[in-house]
């Protein structure tokens, strides 16, 4: 005859609630006596009242199971219902890992595996559909993970990181910056923008804040040098930002056809500043990063968007256009 352990007992029927039970598939003793058999052998010693007992133990120590009470003769139910993540939760979690680029394919399954084990195994297999992305964008690189596990610590502790930056060619060779040499940073935060991560970094060179897409650094490196704590607003950054392209920040004012006043709300927030301009249109006015994302921005919306000002902006967005329609013509 088998003899389970006490503790070991308690921790096995804490495992079977949290794996095989849920708000809509319950376990009565009988059904949990058969699971230990199912695992130890037929032979093994286990009575109803040991079982009742640990059931308390787990309830007594803040292990939720939830007790079907007996009706009409019926033996009880037990589950365990109240987790720290509701399906719709994980769901959400599966999807945003599916549609992150910066994690690579075997990473992401093994990811969305882990995310699975918080739910039961039935719930578990809800979560199996998940969005589908084109499976092409995904990350080659293992080692994202660990440069944005080196960076959260820098920015918390604020060390001084430094780091190789690089872009890609024509021919898809990775080329590094600068001939190769290294950048060296105070790093203020890390940012989630256009599906990638960025850092946000003073630039000791350039002696100016500039963002880097955390996929394209290497060899990052934190160092044993501080700097000091610096206020730094990370969302008014990134709203001033247009996909990320860095520049000088300028009062823009620019009209807007009325169809567009969500996706101006959806980017800068209700608060922005905007203006009835006519029956028809209205006229944004913020502050903004001059770069050729904005440009490439405003040009998005063709005759539905007109630049006011800084006449800066207004001539490169004409000359764009000009330089579009000649590649027409």
């Amino acid at each position: 005859m088998t003899r389970i352990d006490n503790k070991e007992r308690l921790l096995r029927l804490m495992n079977i609630f949290s794996q095989e039970t849920d708000e809509e598939h319950e376990l009565s003793l009988d059904d949990i006596i058969h699971r230990f058999k199912q695992i130890y052998g037929p032979d093994v010693k286990l009575n109803k009242n040991s079982l009742k007992d640990d059931i308390n133990h787990l309830i007594n120590h803040s292990f939720d199971v939830t007790i079907n009470q007996e009706k009409d003769g019926l033996p009880k139910y037990y589950s365990h219902q109240y987790r720290l993540f509701e399906l719709h939760e994980l769901r959400m979690l599966v999807d945003a890992v599916v549609s992150a680029k910066f994690i690579t394919k075997q990473e992401t399954r093994q990811l969305i595996g882990k995310i699975k084990k918080l739910a039961s195994t039935h719930q578990g297999k809800k979560l199996q559909n998940e969005i589908q992305v084109d499976s092409s964008i995904k990350s080659e690189s293992p080692f994202i993970r660990l440069a944005i596990h080196d960076l959260h610590h820098a920015i918390t502790e604020r060390n001084i990181v430094t780091f190789q930056y690089g872009r890609y060619d024509i021919d898809k060779n990775f080329n590094l910056s600068h001939e190769g040499r290294l950048y060296k940073v105070k790093p203020y935060a890390l940012t989630w923008a256009n599906d990638f991560y960025y850092l946000i970094a003073y630039y000791y060179e350039a002696g100016q804040i500039r963002h880097y897409r955390v996929d394209r650094l290497r060899n990052v490196n934190i160092l044993n040098e501080s700097f000091p704590y610096e206020s730094f607003d990370v969302s008014k950054y990134v709203q001033s930002t247009f996909h990320m392209f860095a520049g000088d920040e300028e009062w823009i004012k620019i009209k807007f056809h009325n169809q567009l006043i969500n996706v101006i709300i959806d980017k800068f927030g209700k608060d922005v500043d905007i203006q009835k301009d006519d029956e028809h249109h209205f006229i944004l006015s913020t502050k903004a990063r001059i770069s050729g994302g904005l440009v490439n921005w405003i040009l998005n919306f063709g005759s539905n968007a007109k630049v006011i000002s800084p006449p800066s902006l207004l001539e490169t967005v004409k000359e764009e256009v000009a330089k579009m329609y000649e590649l027409y013509d």
